[in-house]
């Protein structure tokens, strides 16, 4: 299979245009990884045991079930002179970076069941202003342009964009834990205060720069019919959501993203307590700059692996790039147990050129087939309904992150650690934390790989379907 790579002019996606859905990238980016790359904070700031942590990254993401199909609904439907999407990206960029400022403000010698509550409740309200913007940000990006090759092209430059949070992200403890602040809490604080205005600043930009393909075809859907009320509304969201949900080949890319995503996101936590406490014998700082070099190698990796895919997918397939990239992937996690040597920590990063490759090419090839399946759900539903297949998307992704970090929290302290022995612990819990850092993500990607192999909407079935799709429109 080797799907053409001319591009008509009027499918093309000018580079501003772009550019500006890949700003949105970046703090849509941000604000997922800076909560959690922060929570080891609430550990070691505030000595809050693993478990709970664990527990305050997931049980606010268990509400997305409900807002984000909500939000994703709403954003298909809504109608006002700036649009369906941009409204709600607006708003919900401004209202995410102000509240991730304001949950690091913990104030000092409180209790843990204190902070605990604490961070919970300013989590919830969190994640619902970043749903207000994540949701129909993603939705914006489906719609863009209805070329096959185009859309991995779109979203290959914004996941690169979206990446240099990554480059940013592994450094933040070594910047929370400088002299300057005088302890980590501190230096957390004012991190908190210096990205929520980036992603503010970054996050408003596809709202005032990029126009909307299909906003008024969603308009002439979303007009009132007479008679109509909420419950009608009520019941075509339903209608709407079970539709989506028994897309099988939806369905298969989301298990595959949630396998690979989450297999990463359950172990993630454990890298950064093997590194201070195991590599590098409780020193955060060394840990710090440790940490900070496998991210940049990561980072400058997945730069890589985005392009390679991006290239890749016009040549052999977007199926095909995703089973290439992901078994990369898969040496990767593997070497780590090889690599995992206190007398030589740099060696770990040795492991980080070939993770990138799982990662970098997930959410390029992942929403950009996403797309190829609103184009066949129209043709199937006569509607367009980029905000609930996005939404349920990133619900099922959300919704793993939540089980991931409960999961890997219980798992953490199923090996025995103790934070309070810091690099005494035992040598079975090492023995434990490693396998399980290198195991979990190998066996889900393995899964993943299985469920793509699955998945029936190639190059030549997308082309024959938006054929299809206008020839209606014309009529």
């Amino acid at each position: 299979m080797n799907p053409s790579m001319n591009i008509p002019a009027e499918d093309k996606v000018p580079f501003a245009q772009k550019f500006a859905y890949g700003l949105g990238s970046f703090t849509n980016n941000m604000l997922a990884q800076a909560v959690g790359a922060m929570m080891i904070v609430l550990t070691i700031g505030y000595g809050v045991n693993p478990f709970l942590v664990g527990l305050l990254g997931s049980i606010p993401r268990l509400t997305d079930a409900l807002t984000d199909p909500i939000v994703g609904y709403l954003s298909d439907r809504y109608k006002s002179k700036w649009g369906r999407r941009r409204p709600f990206i607006f708003v919900g960029a401004i209202g995410s970076g102000l509240l991730l400022m304001i949950m690091w403000q913990l104030p000092d010698d409180q209790s843990t069941t204190f902070y605990f509550v604490y961070f919970l409740l300013l989590s919830f309200v969190f994640f619902l202003a970043y749903t207000v913007f994540a949701t129909p940000w993603v939705a914006l990006g489906y719609e863009l342009t209805p070329n096959y090759i185009e859309r991995t092209r779109v979203m290959g430059l914004q996941n690169f964009i979206g990446q240099t949070v990554f480059l940013l992200v592994p450094w933040f403890l070594l910047f929370m834990s400088l002299d300057t602040f005088g302890d980590i809490r501190n230096g957390a604080s004012v991190l908190a205060v210096i990205l929520g205005f980036v992603c503010i600043g970054f996050g408003i930009v596809p709202a005032i720069v990029i126009r909307e393909r299909f906003a008024d075809r969603a308009a002439s859907e979303a007009v009132d019919v007479p008679g109509s009320s909420f419950y009608d509304e009520v019941s075509k969201f339903f209608n709407g959501f079970l539709i989506t949900i028994k897309n099988l080949e939806f369905l298969k890319l989301a298990g595959a993203t949630f396998l690979v995503f989450n297999g990463f996101m359950m172990v993630a936590g454990f890298q950064p307590f093997i590194v201070i406490y195991y590599l590098c014998d409780g020193d955060t700082t060394e840990a710090g700059i440790y940490t900070g070099y496998f991210g940049v190698i990561t980072s400058i990796f997945t730069f890589i692996a985005i392009a390679f895919a991006t290239w890749l997918s016009g040549v052999v397939g977007k199926q095909r790039a995703f089973h290439i990239c992901v078994s990369i992937s898969i040496l990767g996690y593997a070497s780590k147990w090889f690599l995992y040597n206190p007398d030589n920590p740099l060696l770990i990063c040795f492991s980080a050129p070939f993770i990138a490759f799982g990662l970098g090419c997930l959410f390029t090839l992942m929403s950009s087939m996403i797309a190829d399946i609103c184009d066949f759900d129209e043709l199937e539903t006569h509607q367009r309904r980029e905000g609930m297949y996005g939404s349920i998307f990133w619900w099922v992704v959300k919704l793993g992150m939540a089980a991931a970090l409960a999961i890997g929290g219980a798992m953490l302290v199923m090996t025995g650690f103790d934070v309070g022995k810091a690099q005494n612990q035992t040598e079975q819990t090492f023995f434990w934390m490693r396998v399980l850092d290198v195991m979990v993500p190998v066996v889900t990607s393995v899964l993943a790989l299985v469920l793509v192999s699955r998945y029936k909407l190639n190059a030549e079935m997308a082309s024959d379907v938006r054929a299809r799709l206008e020839a209606r429109r014309a009529a």
